[in-house]
Formats: C-alpha cells, structure tokens, sequence
C-alpha cells in the first residue's frame, strides 16, 4: 500500500486533465476469517476498519481522487447545480418565533451566513432583538461546527448551548449569561447534547454517551459552579439508551430508557433536582409507552399495551402504573397515535391513517374532540414548537411535494387555521406547475405499496423515457413521508419524475406494517422498493435505463440489496453513509449500531438470524454480475455508520462486478454522519449527486 500517497496525487491531477486514462484504486487483499455458527466468511477488505493506518487513509484519498477524476468533466453542471439550489434559498431568513415565557425565541439567517443566529426578542414578536449565539462567530476556523438550539434557563437568565466540531455527536456544554454577554468558563465536555434544566436555575440534567458504543448510557446532573458531575442514573441494559426531557407543566424531568421495543419512565420533580428519581412503570417486553404531564395529578400515557396501533390512557401521579391505567382513546386496526401533547385545557393525538398524518384534538374539560385534517394527496403535517402549557393555540408544521414548508398556528377553540409563514422559493418557483399523486403498487405478496410522485405537468407520462428519481428508507418504524424539497426542483425542471414508495419498515400504513419490515421480515423492504420501481415502469411512466434510486444510512442498506436483487431495473444509484455490512456489524458489540439494535435487525448470534441477516447483507452478498453506475458517499467521523462499510463495499464492488460502470467512494474527511455543517456547504454534495445523475441520464445543463 505504499503506492496510494502517490496515487492520491496522481488521481488528483488526473481530476484537471483526463478522466478517461485514470484507473480506479484497488484495494489489496488481506483475507480475515470470521466465524460463526460453524459458518466462515472471508473478508479481504477488514483491514480498512483501522482509521489510525496510513495505508487506510491513503486508500480513501485515492478513491476520492478518482470520484473527482471521474467526474471532473461535470465541474460546470455541478456549479450550475450548486448556483441554482443557493439561489433559490432566501439568505437573509428567520424562523416563526415562538412563545417561552415573556419571550420569543426564534433562529435567523444572515445574507452570505452559514450558520444561524439564535435569538429572542421581549414582550411580542416584534420586540428588540437580543442575539443569545451567532453559531458563525462559533465556526469561524472549523471544517464542521454543529450548535443545538439552546437550553434556556427557566429564569430565561442563562443559556447551555451544546456543540459537535468533530462530526462524531460529541458536544460540548458550555454556559452563556444572557445578563453579561459572558460565557462561562466551565463547560461539560463530551455529551451527548441532550439535557434538560432544573428549576432551582442551577442544575443541568444531561445525557453521557460511552466513548466506544457511543450509547447514550447515563444521566447526570451539572451544579454551576458546584462540585464534581452527579450520577442520577446509569442505564445498565446495553440494548437500551437513556434521554432526559422535562414536563409541558415544567414540574417534572423525565429520564426515559427505551429500546426499540420497550420503554421505561423515571420521574424527578423538577423542583427537588437532588432527590431519587422513581420509576413510572417498569420496562417489560414488548410494551411501549410515553408520558406526558396534564396537571391536577393526571398523566397520559400513549402505549401498546394490547394495542399494535397504540391507544391512550391516563392514570393518577400517585399510581403510575400499568394496572392503574385507565383507557381514554381506544386502540383501532386502521389509525397508529405516533404521539401526543398536552395543554391545560387540550389533549393533541398525531395519527396516521391510509398513509396520511392528522391531528385529532380533545377538549379536556368535556371530552368532546375534533380532527385538523389537510386535503392535499400527500403530505406531511407535525406539531412545531408549543413551549406554553396554558395556551389555546397549536402550532403546526405543513408541507407537500408541492408546498413549501408552512408554519400555521391554529385556534384550538374555533379550529380556525393562521397561516404565520411560508418558505419562500426564489427563482420563480410556482407551485401550480407541479403535480403530485397518491398511487397504489401492488407487492409480490399481495400489499398495496402508497408511492407518492411529483412531477413537471408539461410531462408526457406516457412515454416510457422520463427519468426517475426513486427514494425511500423503510426502517425503524420512521416513515419517509412526501416533503417539499427547493432542492428536488433542479431534477423536477429537467424532467424527472421524483418518487417516495412507503415501503414496509417504515410505518405509514400503521405499526403493522413496521413489523413487516424488520428482522426477519427485513426482505419485504427491499421486495417493495423493487415491486414499486416494476410498478412505475409497467405504467410508462419510466423505463430502466432512466431509473435511479436513492437512499441514506439504513436506506443505503436499502440500495445495496436492491443492488444486489435486481441490479437490472437501475441505471444509477446513489448509496448515502450506507450501513451495507449488516452481519459483522450486528456481531460487533464494540461498535454502534450493535446490541441496541438487536430488535431491529435480529441478534446474529442466533443462528436463524445470522442465516437471514446473511441472506441479504449487501457486503456478503456482492457477486460476479453486473451492477448500476454507484455513487457511494461516506464520512470519515461517521459514529453511526463507520466509513470502513462503504469503503469495503465499494472495493468488494470493483473486485467483483462484469460491467463497465461506475463505482465511485467519496470520503468527506472532515465529517459524520450529516455531512457538512454549513447551509450552502452541504449542496455541494447534493450538487455532485445530482451531477452524476443527470450526466448519466446525457443532461448537460
């Protein structure tokens, strides 16, 4: 491997002269036996998984030379791309304040920033600003700066504010005093960001992550100025992870422990930081729950208990548990609750039914309820910020394939709708000349796969040739529901079609279909994905040389099966930070995405797991056939998905597969999982993706 730091230079000069004389880097073999169940695989690219050797980092520079080489001759598409989705983004922006207290917080964007700026103002939304942190003063000097929306101090005197400069979801703690302009000099290093404040004004709760697994494992308690961090709790279980949050009342921080199928609750009273947590119903197998405080001694509960789709109860602070919990919203086959909020006199359920989300409201006085309903085919709806328990107004969130995003506060006593702002679209943009649709593919097995499709309506749908870009994810439960994107119209004016099948994995059609998606029913994510592109085609609306999927972390799992299964239906797909070698991974208890992740995927180390998890795992599954055109991107700090799966995938690929196409690995060197920090920075990734596409589709501009 000491040719790579001088084929990182040569790949690099190749990128300003001649793609086509450049060769791809190769990686060398060194065959590593792993083995399990009696079973031995073989992999020659393990050794890529130490990031401290330079032969490992050489490799990656390499690769990227080559990506750069390869599409050096895509420079002028990908500026013009970059130029237009920059500048169709209003710079000088801010978000809709909302209410905390006597202020209005809110977050803004400064003309040529990348970065935003928090900020408040006093009294009413129309107050003097008051700047709390300008994240571009923050930056200045970093490759990657990641700040959370401040913590602010019930006496709205002080800010924490957690910040990542690594990539790896470390941050940072640090005190601001909002009276003096002052940031203090102690700080909490190495958090996970999640923290919730006392309301003695002085006590921080936050959430500690091991340094390795990088599970969110403890809970523990900041004095200012105090003496050394307190353990409040210290999640034993490896597959579970803790979070803290605090009451809409404000007298209650929770600490939640949850795995993917069950949950534990512990309550503090926010005004006794020092005392014991107690438990609100102990963790069993199989049973979800969430809480939320409604004052005068009650509790909701949103749970599972006999109920796939969840239901909602309620019980006494006195008595938390299950056997206390009284049913108020009975479980139904055809709605899932996702989640629920409560007000001083309101109780707000987000359901999900046919693949649509709404919002059902209960009056709490006299248990009378309505439904805020949205009337586009699909779209996305969720609740925004609500940070004021007595209000009778609701802040909703609300976009579509055709509608920018949209911040609506809404009159919980009339149901009236106030529109408080739209995203603006520069560069023209009109909605009318878009449309989008609901269709229904039908599965292999018989299932009827929603797929949502926004499209040019000068297109002829009809002709076979349009290009498609197809996107989905399809695990976890989370579902990929259909967003306005400003970004997405740069491939809509060039003709694509754009398309989101609901496959099984997520939950748009209900938990039901979650459950037909994981473990080992893992396949009909990838057999829906398939069917729905089959779909798509047999009606004319695309055909495969013009097909292109798309799909990030575990939607890149997605892509490398689909790759794998029907390599045919797709001329290029782009695989995003792509958790591609599933079996290693899941029996690598060291490393994230392992024993938490169990009940998701399966434990490998049990053997019918491992013979599923085997049957599809994209890596063990590479062949000797031929592939689409790959775009593979990655980055080195990645902590959820770790370079070395791409990296590996994308050698194993180039070793194996028959054809002539493309496979390229990008390594952004300085980032994680998100990938670039900055607003306008990270288009320039999009740019490059969109770049291959459409060179590959023969588009030049």
């Amino acid at each position: 491997m000491k040719g790579y730091s001088f084929a990182a230079f040569f790949f690099t000069a190749m990128a300003i002269t001649n793609f086509a004389a450049a060769e791809p880097p190769r990686a060398k073999k060194i065959p590593h036996k792993l083995e399990k169940h009696g079973h031995v695989r073989v992999d020659d690219y393990y050794w890529l998984k130490d990031r401290k050797n330079p032969e490992v980092i050489d490799y990656l520079n390499a690769e990227n030379a080559y990506a750069a080489a390869a599409l050096a001759h895509t420079e002028k598409l990908q500026e013009s791309l970059f130029a237009e989705m920059k500048a169709r983004i209003k710079q000088d922006d801010s978000s809709v304040p909302f209410k905390y207290g006597d202020y209005y917080y809110y977050k803004t964007y400064r003309a040529g920033k990348e970065y935003p700026v928090f900020a408040r103002r006093a009294g009413s939304p129309d107050g003097k600003e008051e700047i709390l942190l300008d994240v571009n003063e923050l930056a200045k000097g970093r490759a990657f700066c990641s700040v959370l929306f401040p913590a602010v101090r019930p006496d709205h005197k002080m800010i924490a504010y957690a910040m990542d400069t690594g990539g790896r979801r470390f941050y940072d703690v640090y005190f601001k005093d909002l009276e003096t302009g002052k940031t203090l000099a102690e700080k909490i290093e190495k958090t996970a960001g999640d923290m919730a404040w006392a309301n003695d004004n002085k006590t921080l709760f936050y959430v500690k992550q091991d340094t390795e697994t990088l599970r969110w494992e403890k809970v523990l308690a900041h004095e200012l100025g105090g003496a050394a961090e307190r353990e409040v709790f210290f999640e034993a279980d490896e597959t579970f992870e803790v979070s803290v949050s605090k009451s809409n009342t404000d007298k209650f921080i929770f600490l939640r422990s949850g795995s993917t199928l069950s949950t534990e609750y512990r309550l503090l009273d926010a005004d006794t930081p020092g005392g014991e947590p107690r438990v609100f119903q102990a963790r069993l197998p199989g049973l979800e729950y969430d809480i939320e405080h409604g004052g005068g001694g009650k509790f909701y509960v949103l749970n599972n208990d006999r109920a796939r789709n969840f239901k909602v109860s309620v019980c006494l602070s006195t008595d938390t548990g299950k056997a206390s919990w009284v049913e108020l919203v009975p479980h139904r086959e055809d709605t899932l609750v996702e989640y629920l909020d409560v007000f001083e006199n309101w109780l707000v359920l987000k359901e999900r039914a046919n693949a649509l989300g709404r919002f059902r409201v209960f009056n709490r006085a006299d248990g009378k309820d309505s439904w805020l309903d949205f009337d586009e085919p699909a779209y996305l709806a969720e609740l925004g910020e609500n940070f004021e328990y007595k209000t009778d107004t609701l802040r909703v969130t609300y976009e579509s394939l055709t509608t920018p995003d949209s911040v609506y506060d809404i009159d919980l006593r009339t149901g009236e709708k106030k529109l408080m702002k739209r995203q603006e679209v520069l560069g023209g943009f009109k909605p009318e000349a878009y449309a989008a649709e609901r269709l229904w593919a039908t599965a292999r097995d018989g299932e009827k796969v929603p797929v949502s499709i926004v499209y040019k309506k000068t297109l002829d749908l009809k002709s076979g040739k349009n290009p498609l870009h197809i996107y989905s994810y399809g695990s976890y439960g989370y579902s990929s529901d259909p967003y306005f994107s400003s970004i997405r119209l740069s491939l809509l004016d060039r003709g694509f079609i754009c398309a989101i099948p609901h496959i099984r994995g997520g939950s748009e059609m209900g938990r039901r279909w979650y459950e037909d998606g994981r473990q080992l029913r893992k396949k009909n994510t990838f057999y829906d994905f398939i069917d729905a592109t089959r779909f798509l085609i047999d009606k004319g609306y695309t055909s495969p040389e013009h097909v292109y999927a798309e799909g990030g972390s575990a939607g890149g799992l997605l892509m490398g099966a689909v790759a794998n299964l029907a390599p045919g239906l797709y001329r290029g797909m782009l695989a995003g930070v792509p958790f591609v070698d599933v079996v290693t991974t899941m029996l690598d208890p060291d490393i994230p995405l392992t024993t938490g992740e169990y009940d998701e995927w399966g434990n490998p180390n049990v053997k019918e797991n491992y013979d599923y998890i085997l049957s599809y795992s994209p890596y063990d599954n590479v062949e000797r056939k031929a592939y689409p055109n790959l775009l593979i991107t990655t980055g080195l700090n990645d902590s959820q998905v770790q370079y070395w799966e791409p990296a590996k995938w994308a050698a194993k690929l180039r070793d194996l597969k028959t054809d002539d196409n493309l496979v390229l690995l990008k390594t952004d060197m300085d980032t994680g999982h998100g990938g670039k920090s900055g607003r306008f920075e990270s288009l320039k990734l999009t740019a490059l993706e969109y770049a291959f596409m459409l060179d590959l589709e023969g588009i030049k501009e």
